[in-house]
């Protein structure tokens, strides 16, 4: 059996990579996931091999059989982070070994196989090298990397399969909610995202399609995201479709929604608890009820509400509307506390402050 953790990546350079002018007017103005850059990772997995011939290739369409395992029961997962420019000019990743372990549990919920963390993030600092060229120097931009996994077994019976294709790719990003200030959310009545015992703390595709049709009802309703609600008893807060949420209150403390199988423990949200309490802000992880948050919006104890993921990063709530409710929080503009962990944060991740939980991995 092969062991690809110790194999050498093989490179093979895009023959006809993005012009110089097609680059220069992407990353002034890159959206999100709108572009791809040139090239993509690609290592194989099967059960009689492991992992193995891990590649670097020009960035290109996938040939697979229409039985192949995916297509047919969604075994698939994927991690999202980002790449940032040093100040320096060189390059740095924000925990990907926490996106490593993430990957690893999403893997051994959707009976997949584990992948080597050096493995992983050596993947991500291939494909960072092979198109360094794309990270954005605009304020705010970054190199967001998409590493996932599937089934690429041929078969139609209903079980594991055996063969599995890991890649990643990369897209030059901006601002995920452009020009939002705040953003307004709709607390989906009839949909939920997950339940106990289910696929809600894994990354895995199927998740995010669920909430698709919450989150075109909530577009429908004029709003930017749509908020879950626990499945038991549509009552507690739980996250929105691709993001954590906190909350803030008159006496400064943070409560968030407690990971418990049902909710993405997002790294986001851990980094950001994590320089709360370190700045001695009080942090409860406790659940939030929907009548709750209204009570307090309207009394005045809930002073701000927030959204915080990868993409994003940290974006205010300034409405939340139901079928038969609506309330603002604070102004609806920009919290301060949320403001301040953002800047925080960002520093870190961007190298223009000090690290001292060790998270940033410097590539070059």
């Amino acid at each position: 059996m092969e062991d690809a953790t110790v194999l050498d990546f093989e490179f093979e350079a895009h023959p006809n990579p993005v012009s110089a002018e097609v680059l220069a007017e992407t990353l002034a103005n890159p959206g999100f996931g709108k572009a791809l850059t040139d090239h993509m990772v690609v290592i194989r997995y099967s059960d009689e091999k492991g992992w193995h011939r891990p590649t670097v290739e020009p960035h290109a369409p996938i040939l697979i059989n229409p039985a192949c395992a995916v297509l047919h029961y969604a075994q698939e997962i994927f991690e999202g982070l980002k790449a940032y420019r040093l100040p320096d000019g060189g390059a740095a990743l924000f925990r990907p070994e926490a996106n490593a372990r993430r990957f690893n549990d999403s893997a051994e919920r959707m009976a997949m196989p584990k992948m080597p963390e050096e493995l992983f993030l050596a993947s991500l600092e291939e494909m960072v090298k092979a198109d360094q060229g794309w990270i954005p120097e605009i304020e705010g931009g970054s190199l967001y990397l998409r590493p996932f996994m599937f089934a690429s077994e041929t078969f139609l019976g209903v079980k594991p399969a055996s063969e599995f294709t890991y890649m990643v790719i990369a897209s030059p990003a901006g601002a995920y909610f452009k020009g939002a200030e705040s953003v307004t959310l709709w607390a989906s009545e009839h949909y939920t995202r997950a339940a106990p015992g289910g696929t809600g703390a894994a990354k895995c595709g199927g998740n995010y399609a669920a909430s698709l049709v919450a989150q075109a009802e909530a577009i429908r309703e004029g709003c930017h995201q749509v908020v879950f609600l626990d499945a038991a008893e549509r009552r507690w807060v739980e996250e929105l479709g691709g993001m954590n949420v906190m909350f803030v209150f008159e006496d400064g403390s943070i409560q968030t929604p407690p990971l418990g199988g049902t909710i993405l423990p997002g790294i986001t949200r851990d980094s950001l608890l994590t320089l709360a309490r370190d700045a001695g802000i009080t942090v409860r992880e406790e659940r939030y009820g929907i009548d709750q948050w209204k009570a307090d919006a309207e009394s005045g104890k809930l002073r701000e509400a927030f959204a915080c993921g990868t993409a994003a990063v940290v974006t205010s709530i300034g409405k939340v509307r139901g079928r038969d409710f609506e309330f603002t929080i604070g102004n609806q503009g920009p919290g301060l506390v949320a403001q301040k962990l953002k800047s925080d944060l960002v520093a870190i991740q961007r190298g223009r402050a000090p690290d001292p939980h060790g998270w940033v991995k410097r590539l070059f």
